[in-house]
């Protein structure tokens, strides 16, 4: 779906459909969320950003939510494209309400540049946002709500045919001696 939006957007709109807000990939450690986030930018042939959620935390006073702000809006400017952000729970966990640390001043701070360039999305839509993280549980309230990341896909370990599969892949230029069975290495 996204990626025949991000190829005919027009054809949506002329029906009213609109792509959904944000889409979040849920899964355990290596299960490809981020391949899986490349191949929908490359098969739609947009371009692809990515960043990972503690490049935002591990910063200066006032860089964070900065540097939130400027890939929003590189991706603004070469519309059709992906933003995509790995660990975004290392952002965007939950805020709490007691008085914080400056260190956690900073760090809501981001969170929140985050969750208004997230809202400010409407104005754009060739813009399609994906994040993903292995603890849902964990994000902020405010990220999840509709208008953000309100599409979830689990994205979850392969059975013994889709390791077959990946094998195969991954073995495509490899020569393989004569008793190599993918079938029993899956």
């Amino acid at each position: 779906e996204v990626i025949e939006f991000l190829k005919n957007p027009e054809k949506f709109q002329e029906l009213g459909g609109r792509i959904p807000s944000g889409i979040l990939l849920v899964g355990p450690p290596g299960t490809g969320k981020t391949l899986l986030a490349r191949a929908v930018a490359g098969e739609a042939d947009v371009p692809f950003h990515a960043r990972s959620g503690s490049d935002f935390v591990d910063r200066w006073v006032g860089e964070g939510s900065r540097a939130v702000r400027n890939l929003f809006d590189l991706a603004r400017s070469k519309m059709p494209c992906i933003v995509y952000i790995d660990e975004i729970d290392s952002l965007g966990t939950k805020r709490s309400a007691t008085i914080s640390s400056g260190g956690d001043r900073e760090y809501q701070q981001t969170t929140n540049a985050l969750l208004t360039e997230l809202e400010g999305f409407k104005k754009y839509p060739g813009v399609v946002f994906m994040a993903s993280t292995n603890n849902p549980g964990n994000l902020d309230e405010a990220l999840l709500r509709p208008g953000r990341l309100d599409r979830h896909i689990m994205v979850l370990l392969p059975d013994a045919k889709g390791r077959e599969e990946i094998l195969k892949v991954h073995t495509k230029k490899i020569p393989l001696a004569p008793d190599v069975d993918l079938v029993t290495i899956a």
